[in-house]
């Protein structure tokens, strides 16, 4: 795919489709738009599993992250690009960007967009305390649900769709209020 071309946009609906072609099971909850994790704040106690943030960040060479972290992780944009291997500091990607390569807009911003990426082109960035969560919840492509999904299946939908996940350790805002 050339730079600029657009992905093609898979629907929720092929998502699940080629979860369940992985043997893939989840459950989704239908729910108002949800934009920021603060938003889906009155949401957790009904929802099992971890929550997440999810960060679509480039290099000065422009290399492309997808980093997706327990919510409450703390994430130092300063520093990060040392732990991931990034060139230089890293910046938000711009929301065309976004929508050319994972095929999903502000907002959406899910690992399950990875299923967009083809060939790839995303490094994934993922959590190491999903590792030590049984489950975790995604928006499925839109904003307007949240998926769950055990986090050995997420693994297993991430290989899937050509995304090896770096496994990294994010502080937790409260574990850095007790330094």
């Amino acid at each position: 795919m050339e730079q600029g071309e657009r992905a093609v946009q898979k629907t929720r609906e092929e998502l699940f489709h080629f979860l369940g072609e992985l043997g893939i099971g989840t459950e989704t909850a239908e729910h108002p738009p949800l934009y920021t994790v603060a938003d889906g704040k009155h949401l957790r106690q009904a929802m099992v599993g971890l929550h997440s943030k999810n960060l679509f960040l480039k290099d000065k060479k422009g290399r492309l992250f997808l980093v997706v972290a327990v919510e409450d992780s703390l994430i130092d944009l300063k520093r990060l690009h040392e732990a991931i291997g990034g060139n230089g500091r890293l910046s938000f990607g711009s929301a065309e960007l976004l929508l050319e390569v994972l095929g999903v807009t502000p907002g959406s911003v899910t690992p399950f967009a990875l299923v967009n990426d083809a060939p790839p082109r995303v490094t994934l960035v993922l959590d190491q305390r999903f590792l030590a969560s049984s489950d975790a919840n995604f928006h499925p492509l839109v904003n307007t649900a949240t998926t769950r999904i055990a986090v050995a299946d997420l693994l297993a939908f991430a290989r899937a769709t050509g995304h090896e996940p770096l496994i990294i350790a994010f502080a937790a805002a409260e574990a850095a209020a007790d330094l």
